[in-house]
């Protein structure tokens, strides 16, 4: 629509001459985005992008739609026609114009005003009667959600088996988006019930994007989604959240079952991103397009005869062969190349060698097709960055260095909450969205909060360093402060001190990025669990009570604050290690600690930890020159330990 109609000169004269023309980025005001895509959405009953909204001077719409041909096409309206005629209604009939904005308005708000959590309760009214008659008392809100939580799980699990492709992985048709934090609910759920098929479900889809299209095979890293069910086709534009919650996604399956594969997709995400998506100062950009030079996939795609070229005729033929890359091709007449073919694995077979073998035998000719890939003119890249998916991508980072234990992603974990620190935080604390060339700009989101807030309780529990977990309780305190709906419950997504909207939008949805009131349930409970401070354990059971009428009515889209649901359920385990952080005993501990998936557990540390952010870690007492490590279960500790050996064979038997 940009190229068909924006920078058209016909459609220009007729904006000029009835309408103030205003283009919104929806990453950089996502308040915005959310306030109209609902209006598209009452209107229309669906919505999408490019969102085109006719609105009256005071920001009250009375059109909505996505895409519009620059003229009347395929039985779609044209946007020439379409501008004409409301141009003309707004001239001959204002009047009409805005009474009909009006009612949309009072017909939007009416649908909202009704706060989440007093509607449709029958369910949970019946579960507190349950347990009232019991019991013979009022249940306490952790029993209502121990019986309610479970069985929302089981539900949200039992949709997600029935969508399930098993043959390609994935859930639903075509087109496919990664959807991670399913997959990282999943991983939970098969933690507590090892007969079902999460497990499988989760290794299918792993395994089918990183072999299909999806990926990109010669410079790393994932395209937004997939045209087709196979995984092969994508949209080539690559976001930073995607690669961020899809390295959470393969690092969690890899400390589940140790596949290297998972592992090597975890490094090699991150080399793209440190070497592609990173600014100088540490910042992350958001993306690279799907065009180059006007066409989408160009930058992406090969020939045989250009594969040959660069490699010669012998390497040429192996590595055409393991990727997929014919003279027919399969993107619009050339290749994408993918591993789908399960020519790797008959490679690997035949030579009696794994499939990680046979890839480091292809290592040198990926390095040559990338090199002479650079040379191409590249897509363009996105470079503001943005608070949020920095945070995300710090989450990622932090979780690869304790899980690898590769102090390259710490580095660039730390570099980036400095960057936010330095550049995205006013003087008065206030968290900014987004940087660009020099510039910050527009009051932080409830996502830029809850995605950082994240990321530093993930690099505290990989470095322990308390200035993140200090930081972390500020910024937690101020979200309280501007976010928080006291009335409806939840926090909205913008803050107290933002522009005024129409309204205040509020999400839960997790799409293609969780919500950040799931994010933020599963913060409260981290951080209930490291303070031990009882006020943030009531107020992260009151975020997982607030939200349970959009939860029971469609679990499986709620799959990352069903994970928070997932955290509160389970008893509480925390590792507290006491000792200089500079300890030579302290990394293997840390390392044996994370090569297994415990997505309850907390990690603490006793150095630097000050009696104001946890004062109950005082009472493990420090051993000078040497780590301890306290493991505790319920409240329960176990004896201290001080050498490696003692420490893996307490945690085989936690």
């Amino acid at each position: 629509m940009e190229r068909e109609s924006f920078e058209d000169q016909e459609v220009a004269a007729v904006l000029n001459r009835y309408y103030i023309s205003i283009k919104v980025d929806r990453e950089e005001r996502p308040d915005i985005d959310h306030l109209y895509m609902s209006f598209c959405q009452a209107l229309t009953g669906s919505g999408g992008w490019p969102l085109t909204i006719l609105m009256t001077p005071e920001k009250k719409p009375f059109f909505a739609g996505t895409y519009f041909p620059k003229n009347q096409r395929y039985g779609r309206q044209g946007l020439m026609e379409l501008l004409e005629q409301v141009g003309t209604l707004w001239k001959t009939n204002e009047a009409k114009v805005r009474q009909s904005s009006d009612e949309i308005v009072a017909a939007v708000q009416s649908q909202r005003s009704i706060p989440e959590k007093s509607t449709n309760v029958t369910s949970l009214s019946a579960t507190i009667n349950d347990l009232s008659n019991q019991r013979g008392q009022i249940p306490t809100s952790h029993e209502v959600i121990q019986t309610w939580g479970t069985k929302l799980i089981e539900k949200a699990y039992n949709v997600l088996a029935q969508n399930f492709d098993a043959r390609y992985g994935g859930f639903g048709h075509a087109p496919k988006f990664p959807t991670p934090h399913t997959l990282t609910f999943l991983l939970r759920y098969a933690q507590d019930h090892p007969k079902e098929k999460a497990l499988e479900m989760v290794h299918k889809t792993l395994d089918g994007m990183a072999l299909g299209g999806i990926y990109d095979h010669v410079g790393f890293g994932f395209a937004r989604y997939s045209t087709d069910e196979k995984w092969l086709v994508p949209h080539f534009e690559k976001m930073l959240y995607d690669n961020a919650l899809l390295a959470l996604a393969y690092l969690e399956s890899y400390q589940v079952e140790h596949r290297p594969q998972d592992a090597r997709i975890a490094q090699e995400i991150f080399t793209y991103i440190l070497r592609d998506m990173t600014s100088p100062e540490g910042g992350f950009y958001s993306a690279e397009d799907a065009d180059a030079e006007g066409i989408e996939g160009k930058f992406h795609v090969w020939t045989p005869q250009e594969i040959e070229a660069a490699l010669g005729q012998e390497a040429a033929a192996k590595y055409c062969s393991a990727y997929d890359i014919t003279s027919k091709g399969n993107f619009e007449g050339k290749n994408i190349p993918n591993l789908l073919q399960g020519t790797l694995g008959k490679t690997a077979l035949d030579n009696s060698l794994t499939e990680g073998d046979v890839l480091q035998s292809l290592e040198n000719a990926r390095q040559t097709l990338l090199a002479i890939r650079e040379k191409r003119i590249h897509p363009h890249k996105d470079d503001k960055i943005l608070t949020a998916w920095n945070g995300l991508m710090i989450s990622a980072l932090a979780k690869g260095a304790q899980v690898l234990a590769d102090k390259r992603y710490l580095k660039a974990a730390e570099k980036a909450v400095d960057f936010v620190l330095t550049h995205l935080l006013r003087d008065d604390g206030r968290l900014l969205a987004r940087f660009r060339e020099g510039d910050a700009a527009y009051p932080g989101y409830l996502d830029d909060y809850a995605f950082f807030i994240e990321g530093l309780l993930e690099l505290y529990s990989a470095s322990g360093k308390a200035h993140y977990l200090r930081t972390a309780l500020q910024l937690q305190e101020e979200q309280e402060r501007l976010f928080g709906d006291d009335e409806g419950g939840g926090y909205y997504l913008t803050g107290s001190d933002a522009e005024e909207l129409l309204f205040r939008p509020k999400e839960s949805y997790d799409g293609a990025l969780p919500s950040g009131n799931s994010i933020t349930a599963l913060n409260l409970l981290r951080i209930a669990r490291l303070t031990g401070d009882e006020r943030w354990e009531k107020r992260a059971e009151q975020q997982l009570l607030d939200f349970r009428t959009v939860l029971e009515e469609h679990p499986s889209g709620y799959t990352a604050f069903l994970q928070a649901l997932q955290f509160a359920l389970h008893p509480s385990q925390e590792l507290i290690l006491a000792g200089p952080l500079d300890s030579a005993q302290l990394p293997a501990m840390r390392k044996t600690f994370f090569a297994t998936f415990r997505p309850y557990a907390s990690v603490l540390y006793q150095e630097g930890s000050s009696s104001e952010i946890v004062p109950w870690i005082e009472d493990y007492p420090i051993v000078p020159e040497q780590t301890t490590a306290y493991l505790c279960q319920n409240f329960t500790c176990q004896r201290p330990v001080h050498q490696l050996e003692e420490f893996q064979a307490l945690l085989q038997n936690s």
